[in-house]
Order: C-alpha cells, then sequence, then structure tokens
C-alpha cells in the first residue's frame, strides 16, 4: 500500500501564495505519476495538476500560469505552488498516486487525505 501525507493548506488572503507538499511512503513503485485534485464545497472533485513519471505536466485551465507542480524523486514528494490565489481556489486539495507512468483516469492509485485551502480576506 501507499500512504500520502499532504500539508501545507490554511487560510491566504486573495493575491496571495501557498506550497503545498504531498510525502508518499510504502509500497512506492519505481515508476510512478502524481497529481493533485481539489473539491470545493458542494462541488465535484476536479483535477488540478499532474505530473508524469517522465516530468511532463498538466494544468487545468482556471490553474495555468498561477500553479506550478514539481517533484522530488528522491525524496517521493509532491508539491504544489499557489500563486495569486483567489477565493474560487477555496478548497480541499487532494494528492493522488497512480502506478504507471501516467495518471489515468482508471490507474491504480491511492489518496491523501486532504488538506484544506481558504482564500478570503
Amino acid at each position: 500500500q501507499v500512504q500520502l501525507v499532504e500539508s501545507g493548506g490554511g487560510l491566504v488572503q486573495p493575491g496571495g501564495s501557498l506550497r503545498l507538499s504531498c510525502a508518499a511512503s510504502g509500497s512506492i513503485f519505481s515508476i510512478y505519476a502524481m497529481g493533485w485534485y481539489r473539491q470545493a464545497p458542494g462541488k465535484q472533485r476536479e483535477l488540478v495538476a499532474t505530473i508524469d513519471y517522465s516530468g511532463s505536466t498538466n494544468y487545468a485551465g482556471s490553474v495555468k500560469g498561477r500553479f506550478t507542480i514539481s517533484r522530488d524523486y528522491a525524496k517521493n514528494t509532491l508539491y504544489l505552488q499557489m500563486n495569486s490565489l483567489k477565493p474560487e481556489d477555496t478548497a480541499v486539495y487532494y494528492c493522488r498516486w497512480c502506478e504507471g507512468s501516467v495518471c489515468y483516469v482508471n490507474a491504480v492509485d491511492a489518496w491523501g487525505q486532504g488538506t484544506l485551502v481558504t482564500v478570503s480576506s
């Protein structure tokens, strides 16, 4: 099993920045992809950004240019740098680990418990 622990959430004013981290441990395969997803109150969970094993990234249109996903292979840790935050970015952010080189929808995966990000003045 793979365990994921997110950290870095909190309250931030509009226009501010936060950096989320997700540490993976357990039965981690040598080849895996990771991603960030979020779920706002009353809404479905949505993709924020993914990063393939090769390092290729993919972003939701709503965060492109503001958020940056990265990973540290040696530390098995995923990051999400969030800049120019907006109230509509308020959500619980979840980290996802995917077996294989890409995070397909039906990939064998694991999820973290989530970390709350609140953007408000």
